[in-house]
């Protein structure tokens, strides 16, 4: 925002401006809080990133996303300077208020998937509302898969070398 050096001049009418009142105000530490001057967006990846944290801090979740997005995911970390996507199985809408999310989680065999699913909830809510302050209107929870504990691990598999 540029200043033009007219906000010490009175109005014509001799009375100052609503905003010039209000500047005056914040200057001398009265009135309209500091968060309240400007605008702050959101990205939905943002969001994503710590919904999905959030989901995979709960105990019994094994891992997120379908298998096949798994295995995608697992030979793109192969790929030298590539990192661990955090966001993946988390789909989001943001809105300039509330969000929406859905996620795909694999369960630990064992777990209660009911309980499981409200911890995660709790979680995410918990974790998106305190982190960007958007009311979370809900988390859809989507169970791909159960991880046996006798099954390898697709992400933990080496490529064999010819």
């Amino acid at each position: 925002m540029t200043d033009t050096g007219q906000h010490n001049r009175p109005e014509p009418s001799g009375t100052e401006s609503a905003r010039e009142t209000a500047r005056k105000d914040v200057v001398a530490g009265r009135g309209v809080e500091p968060g309240a001057r400007g605008r702050t967006t959101i990205a939905e990846g943002v969001v994503e990133k710590i919904a999905g944290m959030a989901a995979r801090d709960v105990a019994g979740v094994h891992a997120m996303g379908s298998g096949i997005s798994r295995a995608f995911g697992a030979a793109r970390e192969r790929i030298p300077g590539t990192a661990k996507s955090v966001s993946r199985g988390v789909k989001v809408e943001v809105g300039e208020t509330q969000t929406a999310i859905d996620l795909e989680i694999v369960v630990d065999y064992g777990v209660s998937i009911r309980d499981l699913a409200g911890a995660v909830r709790e979680n995410v809510i918990s974790a998106v509302e305190w982190m960007t302050g958007l009311e979370v209107v809900e988390v859809n929870i989507a169970v791909s898969d159960v991880k046996l504990p006798d099954e390898e691990e697709e992400e933990e598999e080496q490529p064999r070398l010819r």
